[in-house]
Parts: structure tokens; sequence; C-alpha cells
């Protein structure tokens, strides 16, 4: 001990004391980085192992710099080759700095394994040749002014470590601002702060020789990286201490880059995680479960959302062997007493390739449950390559009807409406269609549902409701003979609470007779949200607007309906009409529901006629108004605005 502390003591004095405490502070600072990392569960990235890479080289860099310092210090005392040998290897660990700082940027660039290598390989040759001539070419020393004290090394092999690692340092920032979509804007601004520190620490260096802070500046950098991005922490769910959701989509994204599958088991709780948990007062069932699922060999175990945990397994044949453990454990019960049960609900992915990326598994997963009706009937699905169409599918759905309102490829369809007592057309249905890319039309039930289920129905009933005001206003159809226009209304646009005010905006933005509108609803929309219905209908009716009850006979039909809701006008669905037809009971419900509705002082409208009988029928039932094929399929505004017209001219003669 007292020998090194001499040998410490001789130096300081040679070389003067901060350049060895400052690279002593550097490594001591990579010491405990190292411990915190290494201390904490990882999930096994491809950026982790590059971040342990450019740590390697970094702390390989300050240790060299120590004995450069150390061995030009005693270089009389040493064999001269030695000395050359470790002061040029401190040089060439900070050109590996720099490809450190390349070769971690490229793994966001380069997505595939061969890609990558590739890339890799070409830079690392660069690297290479860089190395070649750092230890070709000569060094030499610069001392003070007494003869012995060491100042800092210079020379044609320094030269060319900088003119290397700034040409690496060149395509590392060329990459970050090229693939910048590729690329985590999170490790773009760490990398940025890393080479940042680095460069002005080598800028000082190289106009102040006797500063040597570099290998110093490296350890920073790696600590910047080490809190934005690389800390094992962020990872992991605080409460659970399982993986967390971003750990999920960074692990599975690697998978599918390198083109491996995996299989997946999802765990889903009829409650959040925790209020599954609620009979445990003490706790310890929810940490005996996290525990479990912990222990369980070859499973990364991902707390995704609140109310699931997903379990990844490299091979199919041990995630099969281990479900069977799984459930039978789940099935023992939780806590001391074994007393705490949770039954969740499964989702069994054998293999990942069924989806081509991560977001697309994760979407899945959502499609789903939000189609959960299999759930009611067995608690475990299984997820397979049909499933993954259908996804895609409603997935390829959704991206048309996003086009379709972004490049107004939304059209809207009238459906002439013939009153019987006026024997004429007053009215009509306005029915969405949307184009595709080829400007082939697309039916409203390949797209209704996908719309309500993911909300855009608002943006597209707004959309729809828009153009019948322009069309109403451009075309002056009442002149035509027409009263009112029938605007449907989905169940999610009934439970918007902003409908009134929105549509009352738009009919003002047009100058359109409230009068002139007549919206639909239809059952279902009344039994959910209906505070919010009766609202929104309450102000437009106030405003001028009718209503209709569309629909009427299908699903829990029953005419509490009528008497709650404030419609002008009920219109008997197409399958009511065709069972007054078809079946001799069907006649006497349909008799009793017109008496009742007529009774009410209602209007009816029959949709769905298709024959000159069924036509004939319900005029002398008296049904106020026909809808249906008889008289018109639904045309677009030009051929409707020629069709109203001549019907019009036709009967005023």
């Amino acid at each position: 001990m007292e020998v090194y502390i001499k040998i410490l003591s001789a130096i300081y004095m040679e070389r003067g004391s901060m350049h060895i405490q400052v690279q002593c502070c550097g490594i001591a600072l990579m010491v405990v980085l190292l411990i915190f990392y290494l201390r904490q569960r990882r999930v096994s990235l491809k950026t982790e192992r590059a971040f342990l890479r450019a740590f390697c080289v970094t702390m390989a860099c300050i240790v060299f710099d120590i004995l450069s310092i150390i061995v030009i210090a005693h270089k009389d005392e040493l064999p001269s080759f030695l000395v050359e040998l470790i002061c040029k290897s401190y040089l060439v660990t900070l050109l590996g700095v720099a490809m450190g700082a390349l070769s971690y940027v490229c793994v966001d660039v380069y997505v595939t394994k061969e890609r990558y290598k590739k890339a890799v390989v070409k830079y690392e040759f660069s690297a290479i040749v860089g190395t070649l001539a750092i230890y070709i070419l000569p060094i030499h020393y610069q001392f003070g002014e007494d003869g012995q004290t060491v100042l800092y090394s210079y020379g044609p092999s320094v030269l060319a470590t900088y003119v290397f690692a700034l040409a690496l340092l060149v395509v590392t920032f060329y990459l970050m601002w090229k693939e910048k979509g590729k690329i985590n804007p999170r490790r773009r601004e760490a990398v940025r702060l890393w080479m940042g520190i680095w460069i002005g620490a080598s800028l000082i260096q190289f106009f102040n020789n006797e500063l040597l802070i570099v290998g110093y500046a490296c350890s920073i950098g790696m600590v910047v990286l080490y809190l934005k991005l690389e800390n094992p922490e962020m990872n992991l769910d605080r409460q659970t201490g399982l993986f967390n959701h971003g750990a999920l989509v960074q692990y599975t994204k690697e998978f599918y880059k390198k083109e491996e599958g995996f299989s997946l088991l999802a765990i889903i709780f009829e409650r959040s995680f925790h209020k599954n948990m609620r009979a445990d007062t003490k706790g310890t069932a929810k940490m005996e479960m996290v525990e479990f699922l912990l222990k369980i060999p070859d499973a990364f175990v991902f707390k995704n959302t609140e109310d699931e945990v997903l379990l990844l397994f490299k091979n199919q044949d041990t995630a099969e062997e281990k479900m069977s453990q799984i459930f039978k454990r789940f099935e023992e019960g939780w806590g001391a007493e074994h007393d705490i049960y949770v039954r969740p609900y499964w989702l069994y992915m054998p293999d990942s390739k069924v989806v081509d990326n991560a977001e697309d598994m994760l979407y899945l997963m959502r499609y789903i449950r939000q189609n959960n009706n299999e759930f009611s009937e067995n608690r475990f699905i299984y997820v397979d390559e049909k499933k993954a169409s259908e996804m895609y599918q409603e997935k390829q759905t959704a991206q048309l009807l996003l086009d379709a309102m972004e490049k107004d490829w939304v059209e809207v369809y009238y459906q002439p409406i013939y009153s019987t007592k006026e024997q004429r057309f007053v009215s009509a249905e306005a029915l969405v269609r949307i184009k595709d890319e080829n400007g082939k039309i697309v039916p409203p039930g390949a797209f209704i549902d996908v719309a309500e289920k993911n909300g855009m129905i608002l943006r597209l009933g707004e959309v729809v409701f828009e153009k019948v005001c322009r069309f109403v206003k451009e075309n002056a159809v009442e002149q035509y003979g027409l009263q009112y226009i029938e605007v449907n209304l989905s169940v999610v646009q009934c439970a918007y609470e902003q409908l009134a005010e929105d549509y009352i905006r738009i009919m003002e933005k047009y100058g359109v007779d409230p009068d002139f509108i007549n919206l639909e609803i239809t059952e279902s929309a009344s039994m959910s949200a209906k505070k919010t219905l009766l609202n929104n209908m309450k102000n437009l009716i106030k405003y001028g607007i009718s209503f209709s009850l569309d629909d009427f006979g299908t699903g829990q039909s029953n005419l509490n309906y009528i008497v709650d809701m404030p419609v002008d006008i009920v219109k008997f669905d197409r399958d009511m009409i065709n069972a007054y037809f078809e079946n001799g009971k069907a006649k006497y419900v349909m008799d009793a529901a017109m008496h009742m509705v007529h009774g009410m002082d209602l209007e009816i409208v029959s949709e769905g006629i298709e024959t000159k009988e069924q036509y004939q029928t319900m005029e002398e039932l008296g049904i106020s108004y026909i809808q249906g094929y008889y008289f018109s399929k639904p045309l677009s505004e030009r051929q409707f605005l020629e069709f109203i017209a001549a019907s019009y001219k036709e009967a005023a003669n």
C-alpha cells in the first residue's frame, strides 16, 4: 500500500494531480453506474447490448488514459515499445467510443439483423483502418520546462485519431438527421448530448493539450445515456415489478425485426389487476401472484395495462407446457388461506407471425378484447390467422375511412320517400357511402360498425350532415315538393354531448331551415346514454328539428321507446314488413303496433317495400310514407335531383 501511494504521489508531481483525479472520478462514476445497471432486471434488448459495448469501450478509454499517464511518466524505466503501445491503445479506445456511438444509433436505423450487420461491418472497417493508422504512425510527447513533467502527447498518430473519430461522428450525426423518422427521439437527444459533451471536451483538450478531460467526458456521456434511455427501472412497473408496456413494445419489436417468432399468453382480469385483489387487505396474495409469474422459467412477464398481464415465450412448446401449470395455479387460490380466487380471461397466440409487427400484435389483442362475445361462452380464446385477418380487415377499413374523410371521398346518397296521402315524393333519407382509392362505392355495412367502434363515426356523421345541408342549400330541393330530409344518427352520436351545438352551428353556416331536417334515432340509441340523447333532442327540437324512430321492430322493440322519445315519425323495419307478409302471427303484431302508433298521432314510414303488392297493402293499412326499391334505390346527388325533378313534373301534370 505504501509503495502504491508513493507511485501515485510521484505521478501527481510529474503530471499534475488534477489529471489522475479526474480520470479516477470517471472510473468511480462508471463503476457506480455499472452496479446500478446490473442489479436491475432487464429485457435483453438490442439497444441494451449496444449500450454495454459502448460502456465497455468507454471504461477501457478511461483505464488506458490513466495507464498512458503512468507509462509516460516512467518512460525512461519502461521499454519504449510498451509505452508507445499503451499510449496508442488509449487513442484507439477514443476511436472505439466514436464507433460505439455510431453502432448505438444503427440499432434503430437498420432494423433487420442482416442490414445492421452489413452496415456495422462497413463502419467497423473504417475504424480498423483508423486503428492501423494510429498504431503505424509515430507519436510524440511534450514535456514541461523541467524536462521531466509530461504535459501531453501529439504527432501524426494523435492527428489520425481526431480525423477518423471525427469522420465516424459525422456519419453518426448524418444518420440521425437523415433517418430521424426511424430513430427513437429520446435516443437522438441522448446521443446528441453524449457526443456534444465528448466533442466539447475534445476541442478543449485539442487547444489546451495539458487539460486531459476526454476520458472523464466519456463517462459523463454514459451517465446521460443511462438516465435518459438505458436505466432498467424505466422498463419496470413500479407497483408490481413486472416489465411495463414500454418494455413490451421494445422487446417484441426486436423479435419482428429479426423475423423470429414467439408465443404470447395474455391474462385479462375482469377488473384492474389491483381491484381483483380487493379482498387481499395485506397485499400478500397480489405479491404471491407476481412472484409466481416472475418465477416461470423461460418467460418474460409484462404488465401491459391495468387489467392485462402478458407472458412471452420464445418457444411454443415451452409456452404450452407452462400454460397448464399456470391454469392449475390460478385454480388453487391465492393468499395465506388460499381463499382469494381470480378467474381471468385468457388469450393465447401460439405464433406471433400471424401479424407483421409489434404494433399489429398489440392492436390484435385490443381488437379481440373489443369483440369479446366469445368470452361469454369461453374464458380462453385462441388467436390464429383467422382472427388476425379479421383485425387487418378492420384496420384497412379504418384507414379507408380516414382517407375518405381527408380526401373528400365521402358521398351522400338519397332514397326517396313516397307519401300515400299526397301521392308524391315528399322527403328522402340521406345515406352515407364512401369511395375507395379506385373510385368504387363502399356500402355502409362495410364500414359503419368500424366507425362506431373507433369513434370516427362522430366525424363521419358531421361530414355527412354538412354535405346534406350544403346539398339542400345549393339545390333548393324544396322547389321539387320535398318537405324534409332524414339524416341518421348513430348510437355514438346520440351519446355525444355536443351533438346539438355542432348540428345547429352547421345549419346556421348554410342557412338551412331546421324544419327541413329530420334526424333518425334507433331503439338501441335510446337505450344507451338516454339522458344525453334526451338533452340533445330537447335542444334540437327547440331549434326546429324533428325526429324519427328508425328500425322499429328490431332488437328489443317495445312501445315504451315511442312513449319516452319525442319523435314525430316511426319507421317500421324491413324485417318487420317482410314478416307481415310471410307470417300470419306477425300480422296481428304489426296491426296492433300500427293502431297504437296512429293512436299517438304519429306518422309511420314502411321501409323495404319492393313490390306493388307490398305497396298496395301498406297503403290500405293507412301507412303514411313508403320507402323502398319499389320506387327507387338510393341515388347519388345528381341522380336524385334528376329523379325528383322528373317525378315532381309528372305529378304536376
